[in-house]
This record gives C-alpha cells, sequence and structure tokens, in this order.
C-alpha cells in the first residue's frame, strides 16, 4: 500500500505559477499538494532568460502582464529570498525602417492597455548605448521592465509553499489523473492523492493532462538556446531585446552577460533537452550585430530546457469545460516567466472565487476545439512551466 494524501487542492506541475498558487491557495486555507516529477523550477521555469518584460506582449496578454508587474517589486519580501529583480528597464531595437514602423504601432496599442513605451531615434539610443552595433537604428524602451534570476524564483516559492504547509513532492511524476464525480484521484509513484479541485500546470506535458478530461490540445515542445559568459566590466545596462527576437541579452550585476536566440534539441518524451551547437553560433553572430563589444567575451556555459508552446502563442489559463474545478494554466509559448507570480494568484482566484477579474477569455481551452493535441502520447508528465525571450 502506497500512501495517500488528501486535499482540497492538487496541483500537477511545479513551476513558478505552480507553486505561487500554492502559496495563494494556503493563504485561503485550502489544504495543497504539489506533484513535480523533478525538481520546482527546474523546468522552463528555471532554464529562461530572466526577462521581466511587459513590452512586446500580445496585446490579449498585456492585461496579465500589467497587473503581474507590481508583484515583482514585492517578490524578496513575500519570499524571503533575494530574486535578483532590478527594474533596468527593456529596449527593443528596431534595425530597420520597418522594425521602426512596427514599434510606434505597438507602442499606441500598448498605450490603450495602460503601457507607456518610449521611441528613441538613432541618435538617442546611440548616445545612451554607445557600445550598440551600426545596424541599429532606432529602440522602444519600457523603463519599469527588468530582468530577474529564474533558476531561484521557482524554488524560493516551493519553499515558501512548504513553509506555510502545502505538501510539495519532487521528483513524483504523475501516471495518471482521474475525475470521480465528487473530486479528482492523482496517481504517482508509492502515491496517491485525491482532492476536490485540480490545478493542470503541468508546462509542456500538460496536454496529457488536458487530453486525459477530453480536451485535446495543439501543444509542442519549445526549447530555448541560451548561453552566458564569463563576468566582464559591467556596461549592458539595459534588457534588450530586438524586432524579430532572434536576440536577447542582459548583463547580472556579477558581470555575466546572458544572452539567447534560437532553439535547441529537445526529446519531449523523456523530458531531456539541450543546446544546439548551430543554433549558438549563430546566435553569437546575431548578438554580436548587435553588441559588438562581446566580441572577446568567453562563452562559459549553454543550456536549455523543454516548455510547452501554442500554435497561436498565447497559453491556456482558466477553467476545464469539460470538468468542474479542473482549472488549466500552461502553454505559456516561451514568455511565462514574468507571469509566474500573477498566473498563481489567478488560479487562486477561479477555484476560491469561480471568477477572476484579470481578462482571461482569449485563454480558454477550448478556442482549439477540433485540433489534436500533438503531444506524444507516452510524454510524462508533471514537468515546470515558462521560459521568458
Amino acid at each position: 500500500m502506497g500512501e495517500r494524501l488528501d486535499v482540497d487542492v492538487a496541483i500537477v506541475g511545479g513551476g513558478t505559477a505552480a507553486c505561487a498558487a500554492a502559496v495563494a491557495l494556503r493563504r485561503h486555507g485550502l489544504t495543497v499538494a504539489v506533484l513535480e516529477k523533478r525538481r520546482c523550477g527546474a523546468g522552463a521555469s528555471g532554464v529562461n532568460f530572466g526577462g521581466v518584460r511587459q513590452q512586446g506582449r500580445d496585446l490579449r496578454e498585456l492585461p496579465l502582464s500589467r497587473r503581474a508587474r507590481p508583484l515583482w517589486d514585492g517578490l524578496n519580501a513575500l519570499l524571503g529570498e533575494d530574486v535578483e529583480f532590478e527594474a533596468t528597464g527593456h529596449i527593443k531595437l528596431a534595425r530597420s525602417e520597418a522594425d521602426l514602423e512596427f514599434l510606434e504601432r505597438y507602442r499606441i496599442d500598448a498605450a490603450a492597455c495602460g503601457l507607456e513605451l518610449t521611441m528613441m531615434g538613432a541618435d538617442a539610443v546611440h548616445a545612451e548605448l554607445p557600445w550598440l552595433g551600426e545596424k541599429v537604428l532606432g529602440a522602444s524602451l519600457s523603463p519599469t521592465d527588468g530582468q530577474a534570476n529564474p533558476r531561484v524564483v521557482g524554488p524560493a516559492f516551493a519553499r515558501l509553499a512548504r513553509r506555510m504547509g502545502a505538501e510539495v513532492r519532487e521528483h513524483t511524476p504523475v501516471e495518471a489523473v482521474a475525475h470521480t464525480g465528487s473530486g479528482f484521484v492523482v496517481t504517482a509513484p508509492g502515491l496517491e492523492v485525491r482532492a476536490r479541485r485540480l490545478v493542470n500546470a503541468a508546462g509542456a506535458g500538460s496536454g496529457l493532462v488536458a487530453a486525459s478530461f477530453g480536451e485535446a490540445v495543439p501543444l509542442t515542445p519549445l526549447s530555448p538556446n541560451m548561453l552566458v559568459t564569463e563576468p566582464m566590466p559591467y556596461f549592458v545596462s539595459r534588457s534588450i531585446g530586438v524586432c524579430g527576437g532572434d536576440v536577447y541579452v542582459r548583463q547580472v550585476r556579477r558581470g555575466n552577460v546572458v544572452f539567447g536566440g534560437g532553439g535547441g534539441w529537445q526529446d519531449h518524451e523523456r523530458g531531456l533537452a539541450r543546446p544546439n551547437d548551430a543554433e549558438s553560433l549563430g546566435g553569437m553572430k546575431r548578438t554580436l550585430q548587435v553588441v559588438p563589444g562581446l566580441a572577446h567575451a568567453r562563452v562559459i556555459r549553454t543550456w536549455s530546457g523543454v516548455d510547452g508552446q501554442m500554435p497561436d502563442a498565447i497559453p491556456v489559463i482558466g477553467p476545464s469545460r469539460t470538468t468542474p474545478d479542473l482549472v488549466h494554466a500552461f502553454g505559456f509559448s516561451g514568455h511565462g516567466f514574468q507571469l509566474g507570480p500573477v498566473i498563481g494568484e489567478i488560479i487562486c482566484e477561479l477555484l476560491v472565487d469561480g471568477a477572476t477579474p484579470s481578462p482571461i477569455e482569449p485563454f480558454a481551452i477550448d478556442r482549439f476545439d477540433g485540433l489534436a493535441s500533438a503531444a506524444p502520447a507516452d510524454a510524462p508528465v508533471g514537468g515546470s512551466t515558462h521560459t521568458e525571450h
């Protein structure tokens, strides 16, 4: 006989959003079990770029990003740990006249959502950041955006959830989920969890959980291709992105420069990922066009991970359309890191209040009705979510 847990809410997955949901639910006095197949925050939540940005998001996602941003100012106090958040500002670079036109259109649209962006011409951007390459013709600045350390955020939420009394089980791959009519049964090796409510936050494995309840989705794996240099004198004072998304660069106070672009190799069935050499070299070349001062920097580490990607590049967030008391939160398509803390709050609101003040209608799971899930039938579930380009 294995162990049995009886809780109010079972959460499949241990990424930032999942563990933030556990914290919010414990605040409301609900008992919670978090089941993560590896270590909490070690999946896509911990292997991303670390951008905490509002700029550049799909306009349907921007209200959630706007709500998330103030939470980052208080994360150190909430978690009792330093997550290395800095509001360095996020600057998006234009390398063509078409890019400049795109940034201006986005500035106008973002203003309607309450996000104020500042356009910078070539002279202004090179005056502030003289180390930028000649190909940069202008930029858009979001001064309140920034960066944080993705390797510490998810685990810090998991530790807080434990301190608050949540059952956080790592190295616990979920084997099956089912609805009993009066609740849910989640099984893992040596463990059975019975819960009144269920959260599907299993990252790239979420398609399998959804399919268990008759909600097939076209979720496919996504792997970032990330690199970091040796420590250098600090000079990259902004978090950098470009139109087209093929370069992103930031520098931490220790001096290491984190950058990326392209995709890594992944074996979704085994939950494995690694950088792609050709993509890494291509990323280096593209980065040097934007930041030539990195020409002699030594790359000391590369990495990748597995996230879940949706065809329309926005997540699934909200209640199941087939099963009462089931909430989905997955498919963040490479840009969920900044959203993690607020997604936890939204999950809690949906379970406790039955609704959320945030506009989540665009993220409904049934927008994919009629499309089959692309996830392999034998892929593992219970993984972490979120990567951020």
